[in-house]
């Protein structure tokens, strides 16, 4: 694929990353896709954290940002290298490849050009480890494609009812799971093609995201009902992730977790910032990566 078009490899990026004796999968890389119909999740923040994780656990790793209006990921990643710039101080950096959406007017015109574009991408990314692939909080044929194509699917959502919502419907009287509802039937759908065209599986993650550090009543509930759920239409369920000021504000230089300590100016390590890497580590181990059988956590 041609860079700046339908879609390409961003070679600028490329002399960072993490370089093992792998040459990927014989079937391509390990699709690894954080999805959420519903923005503000957190998504992002999370694609470029397991990104830079893997990277760090030797895995040559791709980033896809999916989500063609936000661009958030892609944005993390723009201001990581201006920060770099700026320091004149390298950093790893994952390649990064683009897709957008198809200008057609035509459904069908423009679903065949994405689908064509997609396959595309699939084809560039043979011989890496990993491709995260950043989706976006709405519904598009693109985002559809991917979790069609999903290894592994994380999604992450805030700890409350309205974003359990997307997942399922509570009863209001009894807090009782009713039904699966929009994106749980999204993933469902998705699995069933995926077994039928790869008979292969989609494992599914479900991660709560901006947990309170109180015990709260709302905060058992959810728990309660994500596992009651989680029965129903078979995800799993990964150690929850705290609210911590620090993910907002290593976003402007693009930094992560794994790079504090680096940079004179950086803010001394706290408690919260260890808690917040062992909440990496914890989530990268449930994940059961297959590239990371056996190995031990680098970070």
């Amino acid at each position: 694929m041609e860079d700046g078009g339908w879609g390409g490899r961003d070679t600028a990026d490329d002399g960072g990353s993490a370089r093992t004796e792998r040459a990927g999968s014989p079937d391509g890389p390990h699709l690894l896709v954080v999805g959420n119909e519903k923005g503000g999740a957190g998504k992002s923040t999370l694609a470029v954290h397991l990104a830079f994780a893997l990277m760090k656990m030797g895995l040559t790793v791709g980033v896809l940002d999916l989500d063609v209006r936000q661009r958030s990921t892609d944005r993390y990643l723009d201001n990581r290298a201006r920060w770099a710039d700026r320091c004149g101080e390298p950093l790893p950096m994952p390649q990064r490849f683009t897709l957008s959406a198809s200008s057609a007017r035509n459904l069908d015109t423009a679903d065949a050009e994405e689908a064509e574009a997609w396959q595309g991408f699939r084809d560039s990314v043979k011989g890496l480890d990993i491709v995260v692939i950043d989706t976006p909080g709405g519904v598009t044929h693109l985002s559809n494609l991917a979790h069609g194509s999903a290894d592994t699917v994380v999604t992450p959502i805030n700890d409350s009812f309205v974003d359990f919502d997307l997942l399922g419907t509570i009863n209001p009287a009894t807090m009782k799971v009713e039904r699966p509802s929009l994106y749980g039937e999204m993933i469902w759908d998705a699995r069933k093609r995926r077994a039928a065209r790869d008979k292969k599986p989609i494992d599914w993650v479900v991660v709560r995201n901006r947990m309170s550090m109180l015990d709260a009543r709302n905060k058992r509930r959810v728990g309660e009902g994500l596992k009651e759920l989680s029965q129903r239409i078979g995800f799993r369920i990964a150690p929850g992730v705290c609210e911590r000021v620090i993910y907002r504000e290593l976003f402007p230089r693009g930094l992560t977790l794994l790079d504090m300590g680096q940079f004179p100016d950086d803010t001394p390590a706290s408690m919260s910032h260890v808690a917040a890497r062992q909440e990496l580590r914890d989530l990268l181990i449930v994940l059961k990566l297959p590239a990371l059988a056996g190995e031990a956590l680098r970070f």
